[in-house]
């Protein structure tokens, strides 16, 4: 793409935060320099920055409603409560108007003069460019096991990356608005893209130690985000097809509860008593189970286009932006 064409292009940086009052001007501030940046370069041609208050109960939401007033280009996104990062996200992707759709945290350690080669990366084909947190600045409590996860999560689903956890992303607007993210599914963004056929790649970004404020993630979310990796997985390969996963163990349950039976039978045939052998209690119990798995199977091929995805409800408002002015 020439950069005649990347004028008529618009970016959206989205930062979610919580309580990270310390930290939100001086981010506008390093935001706004590099984005203008980009812009003289012919990268893009418009721009807005939203920032998803993620229910934070210091000043965070006064900070930015001071730069809402002096800055069209900022909209600011209060969420009702604290639904979490991945909550933040989904609700973001809806309102981003940009071509381009850039994330990033605001504590400071992403650092903005990444911007430019994210754009560049896009330029390259890419439909998902993911940051790679090399050198990371973080205690070995956070380090140690976002490399075994990373491990883990890249074997299990055939994605190349490094840092899945990295939030700094550049993303084509055709990702964000056909992936839905929700639970702990911001880590796993990359392999919800690759469900749907998107190119992805990757990037070293800088990675600067926290300043201000602390960590938002307590142990919990290792749990949590282990429940969350087996229900991506799962998708990775059976959303299209529930009954390929349902169907087989319903055909396995089925199968030996009928083969179960159909030996009691026989033997009952034979006059022998089956009414008090356990193993008859097993082979229709097999045989349920077994209809009851095709049949979810089913149920699910059934409803998997029909899902509410309706997440407006979680906005409590939102200030700033062109069309409010």
């Amino acid at each position: 793409m020439n950069k005649n064409q990347n004028k008529q292009r618009k970016l959206s940086v989205v930062v979610p935060f919580y309580n990270e009052e310390a930290s939100l001007v001086l981010l506008y501030s390093k935001l706004i320099d590099n984005i203008e940046l980009v812009m003289k370069e012919k990268y893009i041609s418009d721009y807005e920055i939203l920032f998803v208050n993620d229910g934070s109960t210091d000043f965070s939401e006064e900070k930015i409603i001071k730069i809402v007033k002096q800055d069209n280009r900022v909209v600011l996104l209060n969420m009702r409560r604290n639904f979490g990062k991945s909550r933040a996200l989904q609700i973001a992707f809806e309102y981003a108007q940009g071509d381009i759709v850039i994330t990033m945290d605001a504590d400071l350690q992403d650092d903005p003069c990444e911007i430019k080669r994210f754009i560049e990366k896009i330029d390259e084909g890419y439909d998902l460019v993911s940051g790679w947190k090399v050198n990371r600045h973080d205690p070995l409590v956070k380090t140690l096991p976002s490399k075994i996860f990373n491990f883990i999560t890249s074997k299990f689903s055939g994605i190349r990356l490094h840092d899945f956890n990295c939030g700094f992303k550049a993303y084509r607007k055709e990702v964000v608005k056909n992936i839905h993210v929700y639970g702990e599914f911001h880590r796993y963004i990359p392999i919800l893209a690759a469900r749907n056929g998107f190119k992805i790649a990757e990037i070293a970004v800088k990675h600067h130690e926290r300043k201000y404020g602390v960590s938002k993630f307590g142990g919990e979310r290792y749990l949590r985000g282990l429940f969350d990796a087996f229900s991506v997985l799962f998708l990775l390969k059976f959303y299209y097809r529930p009954m390929y996963f349902f169907g087989k163990i319903g055909l396995l349950l089925f199968g030996l509860g009928f083969v179960i039976c159909s030996y009691l039978s026989f033997i009952w045939f034979l006059g022998e008593s089956i009414g008090h052998r356990p193993l008859l209690i097993l082979g229709v119990l097999f045989i349920l189970v077994g209809l009851q798995s095709i049949s979810f199977g089913l149920l699910a091929n059934i409803i998997i286009d029909k899902q509410d995805q309706n997440e407006a409800v979680c906005v409590k408002s939102v200030v700033g932006g062109k069309d409010d002015l």
